[in-house]
């Protein structure tokens, strides 16, 4: 059965640079690997996307070590452990030349609570787990000195429903979690307030949108899309200063590809990727001034491995990492030039990855 998994956060920091010559400055890639519970680390040439093993990876995690997510400061990586006999969260360090070495005890979650995404805010603040057993949102306080966890008051947070995904927007003031009915696709919004939430208003996605595994937020704050894998469509949100959701008139995009599962939006807010399952391939819209992707067409869809599931770009935005869990289960490097994508190489990782997040 194939490990679902989406986007989660990567770490941005100035790319260091000189007149004729590239960055000299190392980027590492991280990524899961629940059926070894093990996390592979790699440094990546930031002038070519080339991936070199760290000597000491893979490193051992929690049972069925499943996503990561960056600390903003480049420090700390946390990695959610949803096996039965684990149901916590690892804290790893992170040394100059990208090693990792945990650092115990790990933060229980809860028995049966299967965490499985991850957030942290911008400002390194606070930590987000959806757990998809337990139906809910724990949240934890980061100490920026050691970056252990310490739960917030109130904490976990009752969604009633099973999550599929989870982003919060660029300012940490909203968090969006999608989930899914045998009829119709569904977004719980809440307010963050110093990591407590506030239940907002649940907005229902139409028929024609169900499942909506992958979520992405521009870079302004202003829209956010869901990819429904089921009904292969693409739907657009405005996102009121308020918080509330409001689906734009006409958006529900036909994919034209199958099972759309993860969604990137580039820095600039100009492209939408799609990494589409069953059609093995990733699909570019450039988004139009009302927010909405425009129509795509095979011109604009680039092939790769078995089932992409999930998607990164470098924080130089040059090259894009696919994560592939069908039989080839590797990491796929692009370049990236204004929205369109080169193929350059895969690495095979032993076992199906689950998620991945880059460093600089």
């Amino acid at each position: 059965m194939l490990q679902k998994a989406l986007v989660l956060v990567f770490a941005l920091a100035s790319i260091a640079s000189c007149i004729g010559c590239g960055s000299t400055s190392s980027h590492y890639v991280y990524a899961t690997i629940p059926a070894a519970s093990q996390v592979v680390a790699y440094r990546e040439d930031p002038n070519s996307a080339v991936l070199t093993q760290i000597a000491g990876s893979p490193y051992v995690a929690g049972d069925g070590a499943d996503s990561l997510v960056l600390h903003p400061s480049g420090k700390f990586l946390y990695v959610a452990n949803p096996g039965q006999s684990e149901n916590d969260i690892s804290l790893f360090t992170i040394a100059s030349n990208g090693a990792l070495t945990e650092m115990f005890p790990r933060t229980s979650i809860g028995l049966g609570s299967l965490p499985k995404f991850m957030a942290i805010d911008l400002a390194g603040g606070f930590l987000y787990v959806a757990n998809v057993q337990s139906n809910d949102i724990s949240v934890f306080s980061i100490d920026s000195g050691s970056g252990a966890l310490t739960p917030v008051a109130g904490s976990p947070f009752s969604i009633g429903l099973t999550p599929l995904n989870m982003q919060l927007t660029p300012a940490g003031n909203y968090l969006y979690v999608s989930a899914a009915s045998t009829t119709h696709g569904w977004i719980a919004g809440f307010s963050v307030g110093a990591g407590i939430l506030q239940p907002q208003a649940v907005s229902l996605i139409s028929s024609d949108g169900l499942n909506p595994n992958g979520l992405a937020i521009d870079p302004s704050g202003t829209y956010l899309y869901a990819a429904n894998s089921s009904s292969n469509s693409i739907s657009t949100f405005t996102i009121a200063p308020s918080g509330a959701l409001t689906e734009v008139a006409g958006s529900l995009l036909n994919d034209i590809y199958t099972d759309p599962f993860a969604l990137m939006l580039d820095r600039s807010g100009k492209y939408l990727y799609v990494a589409n399952q069953t059609s093995n391939n990733v699909a570019l819209y450039p988004i139009g001034a009302n927010g909405v992707p425009a129509t795509s067409t095979t011109t604009y869809a680039f092939p790769t491995e078995s089932s992409p599931s999930f998607l990164v770009t470098d924080p130089s935005g040059k090259y894009l990492f696919v994560g592939n869990q069908g039989s080839s289960a590797g990491i796929q490097s692009f370049g990236v030039s204004n929205g369109n994508l080169t193929s350059l190489s895969t690495y095979g990782v032993g076992n199906t990855p689950s998620s991945i997040a880059v460093l600089q």
